[in-house]
Formats: structure tokens, C-alpha cells, sequence
């Protein structure tokens, strides 16, 4: 009888274990990943995980994100380099100017909540093109002026501030973009509420690939 009782703990020891594994990681625990997956970008010193055959394989048929990452379309800030994530880590939403249109809150919502993502980075970035458009005079062509449209209060708010105009506003937009979201109606701002979505505001540097996390008092303003 003693050996069937050892056979049972192993098997609740086994059964425990992958529990442990397959409980998603707290929005805490997501955040600190990403920082050290910058910090490995930074100091290049990447580990490039989940980019074998097998994480592919793997990922055919489900996908479990950690966090989604609305960030400009630049060709220069892709979250998977910024952050050393690989395939199926993030959820990424990217768009000039990181601006939040009907588009951009639908898939989010979709991450959010049938995904179960529980960290949302709203990330801007140093000399953003769109930022930069949004401050210029004149009329841009095409359909830039819907997006400028979207990034020209935080340009507003940014002139006469002490310091370079463009960089104000890059971070005002962030913060702009990280109030929308967590008030928006009805799925984010309740799951926020509810403790199960942590929205974020940061700032890349092109200069030297470090992020700037925006200290929450600041992006909630």
C-alpha cells in the first residue's frame, strides 16, 4: 500500500505543477518580463525565446499573449526587438502616432477580454514621425489628417511646456492614449475596474533602445 501511496503524491505532485504552469502570470509579472526583455534590448544582449519550430507548432492552433502592445508603426520600434519577446508573446496593435481609433480598441478589447491579456502598453517613441506631422502647419494630404486630427491636443498642451516640443507632446499622447483606453466604454474601463486589465504608458528612445515607463501618478492626470 505504501508504494500506491507514493505513486499518488508523485501524481499530484505532477498535476500541481502544471497547474502552477498553466496559471496565467500576474499583470505585475508580465510588466517586470518586459522590462528585463528591454533591458536585454538595451545592452544587447538578447535571448530571443519562443522563436524555435516547436513554439511554432505550438502555436497553430491557440495563442495565450501576456500583453498587448499598442505602439506607432514605426519600422524602428518593433515590440518583439524592443521587448526580446518571440512568437505569441504579445498581442500587437501598431498604428502611427500610437493613436487609439475604433480599430485599434476593437482588437485590444479583443485581447483583453477573450484573450485574457492583463497588461495593455500604450508605447510612444522619441521623434515620432506622427507627432512631428501633428505640429507642422499646413494641411497634410490623403488621410493623414484623421490621424493628425488625433494627436494634435496633445501638440496643443506641449507648446510653451519647458523643453523640446516634440518630446513633451510624444509623452502627453501616451497619457492621452492611456486615459482613453482605461475609460473606454464598456469593456475596458470594466475590466480595468474589475482588476483583471493594467494600462501603461511608456516612451522608447531611439538613442539608446531604453523604454521610459511612465510613472502612473503622471499618466493619470
Amino acid at each position: 500500500m505504501k508504494w500506491i501511496a507514493g505513486i499518488l503524491m508523485v501524481a499530484l505532485a505532477l498535476i500541481a505543477d502544471v497547474s502552477v504552469q498553466d496559471k496565467p502570470p500576474s499583470a505585475a509579472e508580465v510588466l517586470a518580463e518586459l522590462k528585463a526583455g528591454n533591458e536585454h534590448h538595451a545592452t544587447k544582449h538578447y535571448q530571443h525565446p519562443h522563436q524555435t519550430a516547436a513554439r511554432q507548432r505550438e502555436l497553430t492552433t491557440t495563442q495565450h499573449p501576456h500583453a498587448t502592445i499598442l505602439s506607432c508603426a514605426d519600422s524602428r520600434v518593433a515590440p518583439e526587438i524592443v521587448f526580446d519577446q518571440g512568437l505569441g508573446d504579445l498581442f500587437d496593435v501598431r498604428v502611427a502616432g500610437n493613436i487609439a481609433g475604433d480599430a485599434e480598441i476593437a482588437s485590444i478589447e479583443y485581447a483583453a477580454d477573450h484573450l485574457g491579456v492583463p497588461v495593455l502598453v500604450v508605447l510612444g517613441h522619441q521623434r515620432c514621425g506622427a507627432v512631428t506631422a501633428a505640429a507642422e502647419p499646413g494641411e497634410a494630404r490623403g488621410h493623414l489628417p484623421v490621424l493628425i486630427a488625433a494627436i494634435r491636443p496633445a501638440v496643443e498642451q506641449a507648446r510653451g511646456m519647458p523643453g523640446d516640443t516634440i518630446d513633451n507632446a510624444v509623452r502627453i499622447n501616451v497619457e492621452n492614449v492611456v486615459r482613453q483606453l482605461t475609460g473606454s466604454q464598456p469593456v475596458l474601463a470594466g475590466l480595468t475596474a474589475a482588476g483583471r486589465l493594467q494600462v501603461v504608458g511608456a516612451v522608447y528612445s531611439l538613442d539608446t533602445g531604453k523604454i521610459e515607463w511612465l510613472p502612473k501618478d503622471r499618466r493619470s492626470r
